[in-house]
C-alpha cells in the first residue's frame, strides 16, 4: 500500500528508476553489458523510448568525462527498439529520430534558462551561470559524440555550427556562450565533419566567420569579445591550421586495460632517461576506431 500522502508510483516511474539505476553503474568497461540490459527492456510507446533516450542524455550532459562512454551506449542501443507509428500518420517514431528530437529539445531548454540567468543581474548567480554555460558545452560534446558515431548527420551538425555563430546574420554578434558551444562541437567533431563533403563546405563557411568574429572590436575599438572567449577561438583556428592535431591534457574516461598500457609505456620511457608528458597528440574529431571504417553518415 503507498504510503500516506504519496502518489502511486506510475509504469513509467519504475522505468526511470531503473534505467537510471544502470546508467548509475556505467563505465567504460560495462558500456555492452548496461546495452544489452537496457535493450531488455520491453518499451510499450514512443512516450517510454523518449524516456530512455533523455535520462542517457541528462547523464551526459552531467557528467562530461563520460561523454564518449555515453555516446558508445547510445550507439550500441541504436537497433535495440521497436519503431512506434506517428500520431499524426507521419513517418514512424524511430529510435534515430527520437535522439535528433530530444537533441533539440535539450539545446533549446538549455538555452532558455541559460539567456533567463542572463537577464538577472544579481552577482551571486555568476556561479549558476558558469554552470548552465558548461552545462551547455557538454551538449555540444555530447552532440558532437553522436555525430561521430553517425547517429546525427553532417547536415544537423552543420546547421547547428552555423546557427551559432550567426552565419545568416552578419550584422549581428553571437552570444559569447555560443562560440563557447560552437568551438566544443568542432572540435569534437572538426576531423570528420572536414572529410565529409557537405560537412567540408559548411565548415569554412563557420571557420571563416569565426576568423571575423575572433578580431571584431566595438565602437570604441577594444575586443568584442573576453580574452577567454578570443583564446577559445584562436585555439580552435590553429588546431584546424595544424590538421585537427593537438595535445589533450583531459582524457576521455579510460578502460583499466588502457590506464595499464599507459603506465607500462610510461615506466619504459623512464627506464630509457626519456621524459614523459601527460599531454597527448589526439586528432580533433576523429571517428571511434570501431567506426574509422564506416560511411560518413
Amino acid at each position: 500500500t503507498p504510503l500516506r500522502g504519496s502518489a502511486a508510483r506510475t509504469p513509467q516511474d519504475d522505468l526511470r528508476r531503473g534505467v537510471q539505476s544502470l546508467l548509475n553503474k556505467i563505465c567504460p568497461e560495462n558500456v555492452l553489458t548496461i546495452a544489452d540490459k537496457i535493450a531488455c527492456i520491453q518499451l510499450k510507446n514512443p512516450q517510454e523510448l523518449e524516456i530512455v533516450i533523455e535520462l542517457i542524455f541528462k547523464k551526459a550532459i552531467t557528467e562530461p568525462h563520460y561523454c564518449e562512454t555515453y555516446a558508445d551506449l547510445v550507439f550500441g542501443l541504436k537497433a535495440a527498439f521497436p519503431e512506434f507509428p506517428a500520431p499524426d500518420g507521419g513517418k514512424p517514431i524511430t529510435f534515430k529520430s527520437s535522439v535528433l528530437n530530444i537533441c533539440q529539445n535539450e539545446f533549446e531548454e538549455l538555452i532558455a534558462t541559460f539567456d533567463a540567468s542572463q537577464r538577472r543581474p544579481d552577482d551571486d548567480l555568476e556561479e549558476l551561470r558558469k554552470k548552465r554555460r558548461d552545462r551547455l558545452c557538454a551538449n555540444m560534446k555530447f552532440v558532437g559524440h553522436l555525430f561521430l558515431r553517425q547517429l546525427l548527420s553532417a547536415k544537423v551538425v552543420g546547421c547547428v555550427s552555423r546557427e551559432l555563430v550567426l552565419c545568416d546574420a552578419a550584422g549581428r554578434m553571437p552570444e559569447e556562450h555560443a562560440l563557447e558551444c560552437a568551438c566544443e562541437l568542432l572540435m569534437a567533431i572538426g576531423f570528420t565533419l572536414e572529410a565529409h563533403p557537405s560537412g567540408c563546405a559548411v565548415l569554412q563557411e563557420v571557420l571563416g566567420r569565426i576568423r571575423e568574429l575572433q578580431t571584431a572590436s566595438n565602437a570604441e575599438g577594444k575586443s568584442y569579445y573576453s580574452k577567454r572567449v578570443q583564446f577559445m577561438l584562436r585555439d580552435l583556428l590553429d588546431t584546424r591550421d595544424n590538421g585537427w592535431t593537438k595535445k589533450s591534457f583531459h582524457s576521455s574516461a579510460k578502460t583499466k586495460e588502457e590506464i595499464r598500457l599507459e603506465q607500462e609505456r610510461d615506466l619504459t620511457a623512464r627506464s630509457a632517461g626519456r621524459t614523459t608528458s601527460n599531454a597527448e597528440v589526439v586528432l580533433a574529431g576523429q571517428r571511434p576506431f570501431y567506426l574509422s571504417t564506416a560511411t560518413s553518415p
